[in-house]
């Protein structure tokens, strides 16, 4: 009596609602970026083998989701997303209203093999699927890249012509870029306002389709019911159990490694298990979030840190000679504070130790000695020896007052000056050495947007710099 009640009223139980099918669209949209990101980090580790399966990322994602959605619109009528949200796809009867409630009433097997997707309907479906969203990704690509800064570049980029002896490839690139400037911004503005008015339509029943592709192709989104799920229980059963009761023929095999079975048993069992993976994902993902986002996570890695003792960095290409002649610096240093050595000796010092040479000028470079040998040193600044103010840290691992580092690499600092010109008074008066005296422009690196310590280019200058939080 309820069935006759909603048949009489014209309510359609296996309609889904908009809100259902906006979600599965924006499930279905989040899946190739969570791959993508998975993979950029995959690649981060391996980047030998998976760079130029990140590089063409989109071509293979398309081959894989043809695979995919060819398998699961010919078992379950639907898409990967949408057997999720238990959604299928049927054809549309060309009949007066499109409808037979009675007949799906009387009988629901038999109307559901009527309005299956045929053969012809799965690929339109495919097209709409994979084809279209491909295209649609690579033209906003393309028009990020080539038309989204023509208004920043101005008028010169904006409306530069193709030369009267340009090549055919150059032509075809120009009414390319033009295409992308002039003409696919309105064709993207009518996509949307096509998608809306669709959406609007078929909230309020005008439309049977609540996108303008699925009403080119004929098919419009229903909810699975009995007769759906009985007959997706029966296509998904193993193909080969009856043949393994009754015994396979003279030079057939059971063998999971023969193709028979591979594309028998294997291969669908295992796109079907994408069902379980799915959610299984969702899960993880959102666990993920909620361990980054919440408080728990960072008291529990402060407390795993605190036993641990780091040692210091170790600067690359530092001999053990160096490094000696880096200690007696310091010493020297000391002494002539104390008024024990002369300027001699620190002259006779820098003359045999062995700064870093620059790769491009082939020209030493002005270094600090590193205090990381000394623990009682260890707070302070390596360039001004006082105690360490905002401290700051290169990307070699040293860190300094946010000050000191930013002139040195700024290339502004006194003690560069100093060295540079080799004028003593700036050096004697912060207690710092003249190392040989003279002019060393020409002979000798400032140390201008390098580390301090161990001489190395530091990528974005001061923008490389990273405040210490303590």
């Amino acid at each position: 009596m309820e069935s006759m009640n909603d048949l009489q009223n014209g309510l359609d139980e296996q309609k889904p609602s908009l809100f259902e099918l906006l979600s599965e669209q924006q499930l279905s949209s989040l899946v190739p970026p969570s791959l993508r990101y998975l993979l950029a980090l995959a690649t981060h580790r391996h980047p030998r083998y998976l760079l130029r399966i990140l590089n063409s990322f989109d071509e293979l994602y398309a081959l894989l989701s043809l695979l995919v959605e060819r398998h699961y619109l010919r078992t379950y009528g639907g898409s990967f997303t949408e057997n999720f949200y238990g959604l299928k796809r049927e054809r549309v009867l060309r009949v007066k209203g499109g409808e037979v409630p009675r007949a799906a009433l009387g009988a629901p097997n038999e109307v559901r093999k009527t309005l299956r997707l045929r053969n012809r309907d799965i690929w339109r479906n495919l097209a709409i699927l994979i084809i279209l969203p491909y295209f649609k990704r690579k033209l906003d690509e393309a028009y990020d890249i080539h038309a989204a800064s023509a208004t920043v570049l101005g008028p010169a980029f904006r409306d530069r012509v193709v030369p009267a002896d340009a090549t055919l490839r150059q032509r075809i690139l120009g009414a390319y870029k033009w295409f992308l400037r002039k003409v696919y911004p309105s064709i993207n503005a009518a996509y949307f306002f096509s998608l809306l008015v669709f959406n609007i339509a078929y909230l309020f029943d005008g439309s049977k389709y609540h996108s303008p592709f699925l009403w080119l192709v004929g098919t419009r989104m229903r909810r699975l019911n009995s007769a759906d799920h009985r007959a997706i229980a029966l296509a998904t059963q193993p193909l080969l159990s009856a043949s393994s009761r009754s015994g396979t023929r003279p030079g057939q095999t059971t063998s999971i490694f023969s193709p028979r079975v591979f594309a028998q048993t294997i291969y669908p069992r295992m796109l079907s298990s994408l069902r379980i993976l799915l959610p299984t994902s969702i899960f993880a993902l959102k666990f993920l979030e909620w361990w980054h986002a919440s408080d728990f996570a960072r008291q529990l890695s402060r407390k795993a840190a605190e036993g641990l003792e780091l040692p210091p960095p170790i600067i690359a290409g530092l001999n053990k000679s160096s490094s000696t002649l880096k200690k007696k610096s310091d010493a020297s240093l000391s002494g002539q504070m104390k008024g024990e050595k002369s300027e001699s000796d620190f002259s006779l010092i820098i003359a045999t130790a062995n700064p870093p040479i620059s790769a491009s000028t082939h020209l030493p470079i002005l270094t600090v000695p590193s205090n990381t040998s000394d623990p009682e040193s260890s707070s302070l600044c390596p360039i001004c020896k006082s105690p360490i103010q905002t401290p700051t840290a290169t990307p070699s691992g040293f860190v300094y007052c946010y000050a000191c580092i930013f002139r040195w690499v700024d290339g502004t600092h006194p003690r560069q000056e100093a060295f540079m010109e080799g004028s003593g008074e700036e050096e004697a008066a912060k207690g710092w050495a003249e190392e040989g005296g003279g002019n060393r422009e020409g002979r000798w690196e400032s140390g201008l947007g390098r580390c301090a310590i161990t001489g190395r280019k530091i990528l974005g200058g001061t923008g490389g710099l990273r405040r210490v939080m303590v």
